[in-house]
């Protein structure tokens, strides 16, 4: 049992370092405005996580897998990601105070949990390792446990992508000191940048599947 649960935990983990859009927002975040706020970027997308994770418990992930669900969450991905990116870039030109107490009193934290949030349930590349993976994993474990266990083994991945949240927001927060006005603005558009990267190719992908869609009918 404490293997198994040490499994989920380290699947959790490994799947959390590699950076994405998530990973970029909590460092933009960490570095304006402190420790809460990448936390809570962090927070949001494990909520999102677990909303996915429910959805393919209870079987609903045939309903993602249809063409028109793929169109949809690509073009949520790509709206969601290019709006918070160009939030991004604008926010750069904006004045940052420095010091301690430099929290941006426009970036509410809550703000920061809906952006969290708001990624990991539009992002399509999210989307996709929920329904493959952790289905496999899902599959794979019912051969073992029942389906009380299972929940409860599943829930152990979250503690993993915790962990890793924690160790990137305490790691962006203590490193904020020393970036000065010059780095931060630079980082928020390069941050920027990188997420209309990403909602662009998402939007390339809705555009190829509607287009295959409308040819050859799927």
């Amino acid at each position: 049992m404490a293997s198994n649960l040490m499994s989920y935990i380290l699947l959790g983990f490994s799947l959390s370092v590699p950076v994405g859009a998530i990973t970029v927002e909590m460092i933009k975040r960490g570095l304006l405005n402190g420790f809460w706020h990448a936390w809570l970027v962090g927070v949001g997308g494990m909520s999102a996580d677990v909303v996915l994770m429910l959805l393919i418990y209870f079987g609903v992930a045939n309903l993602l897998t249809g063409s028109a669900a793929q169109i949809t969450i690509w073009l949520c991905g790509f709206v969601v990601l290019v709006y918070l990116g160009i939030g991004s870039i604008r926010e750069a030109f904006r004045k940052i105070e420095l010091g301690p107490g430099r929290e941006s009193r426009s970036d509410s934290l809550a703000k920061a949990y809906l952006a969290g949030f708001a990624i990991a349930i539009s992002n399509p590349l999210n989307i996709i390792f929920w329904i493959s993976i952790y289905g496999s994993v899902l599959a794979t474990t019912l051969q073992k446990v029942n389906g009380g266990k299972i929940l409860f083994y599943s829930s152990a991945i979250f503690i993993g992508i915790a962990i890793w949240d924690l160790v990137i927001a305490g790691s962006v927060h203590f490193g904020r000191g020393f970036a000065g006005e010059r780095f931060m603005k630079w980082f928020s558009i390069a941050a920027g940048l990188v997420l209309i990267g990403f909602g662009v190719s998402f939007g390339w992908q809705a555009a190829a599947k509607l287009l295959s869609l409308m040819i050859y009918g799927n």
